[in-house]
């Protein structure tokens, strides 16, 4: 294959060239403000610390999708609308029956949102579709992971939060106080997260004037990659790989020894934040906590030593995926199903997204620098 590259062109003519869009402005958003310097984020107006300390999942949402928070009125409709859509239709429910058991999760999920735009009058009105995605995503993951295990599908509950019902599909029987609140802070953390890969698809395809079931498709489509939403996943799986080495564990020259190999470490390291991740640390004192509640002490003390390790080594910090990792681990959720839960929470923000959009739409039609070659002669096919 040929070889290219830029020495030829004049790149004057495009002003904006930057490889991964780093630092282009694509669209205008009231969702979510990050300013990777000071380690900040914000979700329509409200800073992530306040939410994280006082906010609920449904809450969330309502501010996301209304750019305000919700009276009690307001948000006693919102969970009553949740919970009427959670049940899935029986053409999905046989699908994630009669599934490959041993699919990836992600992808499971993935077909099963798809199948849902079957069920739903696709109108102008696009929140239903927001309520009946964000209600209905829960119960797939859920019934997968049940039946990939030889369990019974459990019902979804006609009461309750998302976390609680979550929850209790996936282990068939009611959370406690503890588990529901951690849940629920999980949910809370990944809900928005500014001009992201699968929020700027989830957009792009809205641009086209395709319905809110695609864009959502797309964006799980993104998010299942390991460089987005899969790093989670890979957190923990380092960490299950260091303690398979028993007594002769040593995080430090563990994470020495990938560096060495020029091996990447996932969880560390962002592409808009220059410092802590404010997500992380909320994740942070949880990950202590329930460590010290379920007996796994020693994964959070692996992850400490692993954070200093990277901050002396190459001077970075650890992102909202290092700590979910140990969180999700010590509440009994398998690592395959991270980042389903990544996404059972940021379907609010993408779906805000879409509906901005839509609301003040522009196809999305960005350039590509052509480097290839030009006007080459035509040589008959016996003479390539």
């Amino acid at each position: 294959m040929a070889q290219h590259n830029l020495e030829n062109i004049d790149t004057s003519q495009y002003p904006h060239i930057n490889k991964g869009l780093d630092g282009i402005v694509a669209f205008s958003t009231t969702k979510s403000f990050i300013d990777g310097q000071k380690g900040e984020l914000i979700y329509s107006g409200y800073n992530i610390d306040t939410l994280a300390e006082n906010a609920t999942f449904e809450e969330v949402c309502f501010l996301l999708w209304h750019d305000r928070l919700p009276n009690s009125k307001e948000l006693e409709k919102l969970k009553k609308d949740l919970i009427a859509q959670r049940e899935l239709p029986k053409t999905v429910l046989d699908y994630i029956k009669n599934t490959n058991k041993s699919a990836e999760p992600m992808a499971v999920l993935r077909t099963a949102v798809s199948m849902l735009a079957d069920y739903e009058p696709i109108d102008s009105d696009n929140l239903p579709h927001a309520i009946a995605i964000t209600a209905q995503m829960p119960t797939i993951i859920a019934a997968f992971d049940r039946v990939r295990n030889g369990k019974d599908i459990v019902a979804p509950l006609k009461e309750g939060s998302t976390a609680f019902n979550f929850l209790y599909m996936l282990n068939g029987e009611k959370p406690g106080d503890a588990a529901e609140k951690t849940m629920d802070l999980c949910l809370i953390l990944h809900a928005e997260h500014g001009m992201n890969a699968s929020t700027f698809t989830a957009r792009t395809i809205c641009a086209t004037e395709s319905d809110m079931f695609s864009a959502v498709t797309g964006a799980i489509g993104a998010l299942k990659g390991p460089l987005h939403g899969g790093a989670n996943t890979a957190v923990m799986n380092t960490l299950l790989e260091l303690d398979k080495q028993g007594d002769k564990a040593d995080p430090v020259a563990f994470t020495k020894g990938k560096l060495e190999k020029k091996e990447k470490i996932m969880g560390f390291g962002h592409r808009v934040y220059k410092t802590f991740d404010p997500r992380a640390f909320h994740l942070r004192k949880m990950s202590k906590q329930l460590s010290e509640e379920t007996g796994h002490v020693k994964l959070y003390e692996w992850s400490e030593a692993m954070l200093k390790t990277m901050k002396d080594e190459k001077n970075i910090d650890p992102n909202v995926d290092f700590f979910s990792a140990t969180v999700y681990y010590s509440i009994g959720i398998k690592p395959d199903l991270y980042t389903c839960i990544f996404t059972m929470s940021r379907i609010s923000g993408w779906s805000a997204h879409y509906m901005e959009q839509a609301a003040n739409n522009r196809l999305v039609r960005p350039r590509a620098l052509y480097i290839g070659e030009k006007n080459l002669d035509w040589k008959p096919v016996e003479k390539r």
